[in-house]
Order: C-alpha cells, then structure tokens, then sequence
C-alpha cells in the first residue's frame, strides 16, 4: 500500500505553516529539487538535461556524500544550482533523538562550501522540537507540494512523470531524487517533466 501523498494537501500546509510547502507566484515559476546526492554519473546526467533545458534546480545533498563526492557538489554549484542541506547521514528524525539530529545537520556544514539556510528533512520526517531548533538557527524547513515518487520501485516511469505533470502547477515545489534507488524512473520522467514545462512557458529556478 502507497504510504506517501503525492500531492500534498492544503491540511497539512496548514498544520504546518511555517515550512515552505510551495511558493506563489504569477510568473509561471516552478521549483525542481533533487534529494540525496551527490552521487556519480547520476547527478552528473541531471545538471547535463537542466543546462539542455535552461532550468535551475535546488539540490538536497547528504553531507556524507558531499564529502565523498567534493568535485560533484562543486559541479552543482558552479552550474547555478541552489544547495540544501538534507542532514549528514539521511536521518529519520522521527527515529532520531533531538540532539543527534541537530550535530547531524551542523555536521553537514563542515562539507559544504558555504552555509546554506534551506533544510529538507530525510523522508519529509521531523519532530517539532527539531524543526524549531533548526529554524531558531535560521534554517528555512523546505517540503514539497508534488512529489514525483522516484524512489518507488513499484511505479511505472510512466506513473512517475504522470506524478509531476498532473498536479504541477505555478509556484509548486516537486521532489526527485538524484539516486541509484531512483534512476530508472528519473531517467524518464525527468527529460519528460522537462519538456512539458518548457512546451506550457514554466520557468524552472532554485529556492532562494
């Protein structure tokens, strides 16, 4: 049974208003973001197809990834691209003790070049506690409206690009993942997203 919402309601938005759900705007502008690279060859092919396609993106990086894969992340960066922080290790905060999860976010910033203030919770899974020592620190908590659902072995790639195109709309923030897990359904549904976009007039950019 599907465990995750793909779009996600304006209930939760409301139970939760202090993390950015989506950003508004009647300029056609919609908000690509990557979780849990850098990883090679696969980030490498996504920064290929946003530059085919003039797009901006924010990418959620693991900090031990970061640190394994330095010339990647820098790629990112060099190219235009937003950088998030999405912990060190890909903590579960619900599973995580407070004080664990906060080292493990400030552990991330050891690696990164410089300091980035947007925060993606590994699995959309965080405690109160957590989120308010973050945004205490400055920390934006960045979720999503549509997620494309990537990481499902159990989809189709078809389902995964329907995922996007059907409920994307301006101002939306939509989840892939620039993963091994995810690969075979980003590998079509990314190019396709891209193309219809651009056929509709969105701007793609990076969450700032």
């Amino acid at each position: 049974m599907k465990w995750y919402w793909i779009k996600t309601s304006a209930l939760i938005r409301k139970l939760f208003p202090r993390y950015v759900w989506h950003l508004p705007n009647h300029q056609n502008k919609v908000y690509l973001t990557f979780d849990d690279g850098p990883t090679p060859e696969i980030t490498p092919w996504v920064l290929d197809l946003l530059d085919h396609y003039h797009a901006k993106a924010t990418f959620f990086c693991i900090g031990d990834n970061i640190q394994k894969f330095p010339e990647i992340y820098h790629d990112v960066i060099s190219r235009g691209h937003q950088i998030g922080n999405h912990t060190y290790n890909h903590l579960n905060g619900w599973k995580t003790a407070t004080s664990h999860y906060i080292e493990n976010t400030f552990e991330w910033e050891k690696y990164a070049v410089s300091k980035s203030l947007l925060f993606r919770p590994p699995y959309g899974k965080i405690k109160n506690k957590q989120a308010q020592k973050l945004m205490q620190k400055g920390y934006r908590i960045v979720m999503w409206d549509v997620l494309s659902a990537d990481f499902d072995v159990t989809i189709s790639p078809e389902k995964c690009l329907e995922n996007v195109v059907k409920n994307i709309e301006p101002g939306s923030i939509v989840v892939f993942h620039d993963s091994v897990k995810a690969f075979k359904n980003l590998q079509y549904a990314l190019p396709q997203t891209l193309k219809y976009l651009k056929e509709k007039g969105y701007q793609c950019e990076g969450i700032l």
